[in-house]
């Protein structure tokens, strides 16, 4: 299975994401919850970059980008750049395709390579991979050669880790079903590995390649304050690094540890666990992301608003769809236009269409 194509991207003539590149916010069973901003959310037409600057501030593709300040992605057109918080382009459309920076670096492909580019724009390492991901505990995922064409069915590409001088310091030995079904790579120091097939068996090895938590689970998630999601006999529940199951496995999807707590789905409806399995926030929600910045993204009758850690409601359930907090703005949707709100629930950029 390629895992790129669950970074979909919406086909309107524009496409204003999250800058912040923000994998998994829950490693749930289905996966529902995967990482919110890593995915394009529509603005519908330039209108949105304009409403973004300030009068002073028009859209140019020679502004310099400043390293501290977070980057969004962009796509017109068929073609993908970055813009700051102002709306101010500084990084050109210029990439067949483009994905948020992670350490300091972003995945960007022009034609059928990909490669890394600096918040200057600046390509560190260069267009060479068939297939690339982001950086992670300094390393990053990446395949120089196309697949193996197998008897039936697609090629299978072997990804190795390379780090940000593009040196393959793990080689090439993991196909995409064995990288995880989530947007793989290391994370506090494991990386998940699927070995096998009917059944597959899901465990981690560490930065030498070897395995340290033996394949013996049915799924997993990934390791986020010291602790992972892992699902034995149907059900969820966490292990620590050494392996030893510290919450036992008794929810029907999870989240990872965010702040402190998880989104844990059991009896129909999500709620918020700590760490040592307590429920702290009882589960009432239709759906829900775990937490950033203190607050939380939740469904609750049908529209998405946010809830903060005593589970009180700060803003209102009145969202189609709604995404994490990070450098104190949130992505939502209402009626398929997507703006960006504050922590009041203020709107930044309003909705676009």
């Amino acid at each position: 299975m390629n895992l790129r194509p669950r970074l979909a991207t919406f086909s309107l003539p524009l496409l204003l994401i999250g800058c912040f590149l923000c994998w998994p916010l829950c490693a749930t069973g289905d996966r529902i919850a995967a990482g919110p901003l890593a995915e394009p959310l529509t603005a519908n037409n330039s209108a949105g970059l304009q409403q973004a600057a300030q009068p002073d501030q028009a859209a140019s593709p020679q502004s310099p980008a400043n390293e501290a300040d977070p980057l969004f992605f962009v796509e017109q057109d068929g073609k993908w750049g970055y813009i700051d918080k102002t709306g101010k382009i500084v990084i050109p459309l210029q990439y067949s395709h483009a994905y948020g920076f992670s350490e300091g670096l972003a995945v960007v492909r022009v034609g059928d390579k990909w490669g890394y580019i600096d918040k200057a724009g600046k390509i560190v390492i260069p267009l060479q991979y068939s297939d690339a991901y982001p950086f992670s505990d300094g390393l990053a995922l990446a395949a120089v050669q196309p697949g193996e064409r197998q008897l039936v069915g697609k090629p299978i590409i072997r990804l190795g880790f390379i780090d940000k001088t593009g040196k393959m310091v793990i080689p090439p030995q993991y196909s995409h079903k064995e990288a995880g079904w989530e947007v793989p790579g290391f994370h506090e120091g494991l990386f998940e590995v699927g070995v096998g097939f009917r059944p597959r068996k899901v465990g981690f090895v560490d930065k030498t390649g070897q395995m340290v938590i033996p394949p013996k689970y049915d799924d997993s998630g990934i390791f986020y304050e010291g602790l992972a999601a892992v699902k034995d006999g149907g059900k969820w529940g966490y292990i620590d690094k050494t392996g030893q199951m510290v919450i036992s496995p008794q929810y029907s999807e999870t989240g990872g540890f965010f702040e402190g707590l998880a989104a844990v789905k059991t009896g129909g409806k999500w709620g918020f666990i700590d760490k040592t399995g307590q429920m702290v926030i009882s589960p009432q929600y239709d759906m829900a992301y775990g937490f950033t910045e203190g607050l939380a993204a939740v469904k609750d009758g049908g529209k998405w608003g946010y809830i903060d850690k005593t589970g009180k409601m700060v803003i209102p359930s009145r969202y189609d769809m709604a995404y994490k907090f990070s450098e104190g703005l949130a992505i939502v949707r209402v009626g398929g236009k997507v703006g960006y709100i504050d922590k009041m629930g203020k709107y930044i950029w309003a909705p676009t269409k």
